[in-house]
């Protein structure tokens, strides 16, 4: 038995085999009060039945907590303030749920006097340190037990053994049928596991559960639009929506139409490469609808600017380090540019596809006048252009002499 060990310790809990394990583990072996603690992000789990495998397991604190518009308002539209994607695909939907977890496990903790928290994540993965990075960031004197670094167990066949042997029984629950690796919240769901640990095999077509496949999509498109204020959608076709309504809706639209599929392999902070399948039907369409009207409003330079860093943004939230300094500051100098991101986006969905109709904006810095191909010299010189061409070509004249 573990030395200091913890009289308490706040567990973040899904109501899962693995998690399920872990918490009898702890009761057994670390003899401590274990707290459970489920956040609802949208993954349409069975909360209830959580609930009743906590009670099951003698445990009297049970927290399940309703995040839903929290995360949306608080971590996913900021994060999608950046056009944030991780190498060039990603939309990071497993990773910004994290920091909202992490925050509320030690919140919990501190309330109830726990003196650890613990998670189910794996020695292999990129949670485990997403979960620990935000905890110490928050609480840095908090303990964290990471039971699949220190128990003997090394496969879910271990764990439902362990279940049997002590009279928790989850194999007829259907858990040991399900084969992938499943992350789900409102944003996203990711799938790992199983023939996508071939890269060059495709995945089973009955893998996806948030997106129909764009060959049955329906035939007819599906036209929107959406409205924005200071970089974040607030309308959808005219009406006003929170944050978790607006999300859970273009969620609905956009797999109805096929739209936001993934296969990637990507690398993970810990240096191995993965291969992962996802779905982020809603955050596809905003990401679209969003470049559209920063199209519109921002300044080219600042612009491009954003764009330099988003890159390093993305690898900040992929890496677990959303509550850290530089990410923070990061964050007051992207919101800073979106005070002007407002407008409207007309989109079409069709089998897959997002495409912009027409936007537009009090704030356009759009000007026809400039742009036509028509007459507007009262506006713009041609010959300007001359000069401009030549300084900017300065250093290679300067070659010549």
């Amino acid at each position: 038995m573990p030395k200091n060990r913890p009289s308490k310790v706040v567990l973040a809990y899904s109501g899962g085999l693995d998690t399920s394990a872990i918490a009898k583990w702890l009761q057994l072996e670390y003899a401590c009060e274990v707290i459970a603690f489920t956040a609802d992000l949208g993954q349409e789990d069975e909360l209830d039945l959580a609930r009743q495998r906590a009670e099951q397991l003698g445990i009297k604190q049970i927290y399940i907590e309703d995040l839903r518009e929290e995360f949306v308002r608080a971590f996913v539209f900021p994060m999608l303030r950046a056009n944030t994607v991780y190498e060039g695909e990603y939309m990071l939907g497993t990773a910004i749920a994290r920091p909202l977890i992490a925050q509320r496990l030690v919140a919990i903790a501190e309330e109830t006097g726990a003196e650890a928290i613990a998670h189910g994540a794996t020695g292999k993965g990129n949670d485990q340190v997403r979960f620990e990075l935000g905890a110490y960031a928050l609480a840095p004197r908090i303990r964290v037990i990471a039971p699949w670094r220190e128990w003997p167990y090394t496969s879910r066949t271990d764990l439902l053994k362990f279940c049997q042997e002590h009279g928790l029984n989850y194999a007829a629950s259907g858990d040991s049928s399900r084969v992938y690796s499943i992350d789900a919240n409102l944003f996203h769901t990711s799938y790992e596991g199983c023939e996508l640990e071939d890269p060059s095999v495709a995945p089973d077509p009955k893998m996806w559960q948030r997106t129909v496949s764009p060959q049955m999509a329906p035939d007819v498109p599906t036209q929107i639009e959406l409205q924005f204020s200071k970089g974040d959608p607030e309308q959808l076709n005219g009406q006003k929506m929170s944050p978790a309504t607006l999300l859970a809706e273009l969620n609905r639209l956009g797999g109805e139409n096929g739209i936001g599929r993934l296969d990637l392999v990507e690398n993970r902070y810990i240096g191995m490469k993965s291969r992962g399948c996802y779905e982020t039907p809603g955050g596809t369409i905003l990401l679209k609808a969003r470049r559209a009207v920063e199209a519109l409003t921002l300044d080219g330079r600042t612009a491009h600017l954003k764009d330099e860093w988003m890159p390093r943004y993305a690898e900040m939230i992929y890496n677990g380090n959303w509550w850290s300094p530089e990410r923070r500051a990061l964050q007051q100098m992207i919101d800073a540019t979106q005070a002007s991101v407002e407008g409207s986006v007309r989109l079409e969905l069709y089998k897959g596809n997002v495409t912009v109709l027409g936007r537009a904006s009090t704030q356009s810095l759009y000007d026809p006048h400039l742009a036509t191909f028509e007459d507007s010299r009262e506006r713009y010189n041609h010959k300007d252009a001359g000069g401009f061409i030549r300084l900017t070509a300065l250093r290679f004249l300067t070659r010549d002499t």
